[in-house]
């Protein structure tokens, strides 16, 4: 999971800005967005689609906003690498997971 903490600080830091400038609201919307996206990509993978499809197939169901899109590929490179086994992702909230770091940066 030390690989989620990197990619979220990330992923915060590239879609919200600093987050000193963020309220306490803004940043657990921010992090609920995530999260969705999160749960996406590892229904994807429970779906077996090819990670190669995930950002087409994600989108199409896509009920956050639009710029949250581009970390698609990022979460799926994560997702789908071998840090999470297909264990994990039958297993594991990693929604919950991704949101728990990410209100913590």
């Amino acid at each position: 999971m030390v690989r989620a903490g990197v990619l979220t600080a990330v992923f915060v830091m590239g879609l919200g800005g600093p987050m000193s400038a963020q309220t306490s609201e803004a940043r657990k919307v921010d992090c609920r967005h995530q999260a969705a996206v999160v749960a996406a990509v590892q229904q994807a993978r429970l779906d077996r689609v090819r990670e190669r499809k995930v950002q087409e197939h994600v989108r199409e169901n896509a009920t956050w906003p639009e710029n949250y899109n581009n970390a698609i590929p990022l979460i799926a490179g994560w997702v789908y690498g071998k840090d999470v086994t297909m264990r994990d992702v039958r297993n594991k909230d990693l929604a919950a997971a991704w949101t728990e770091l990410c209100l913590q940066q």
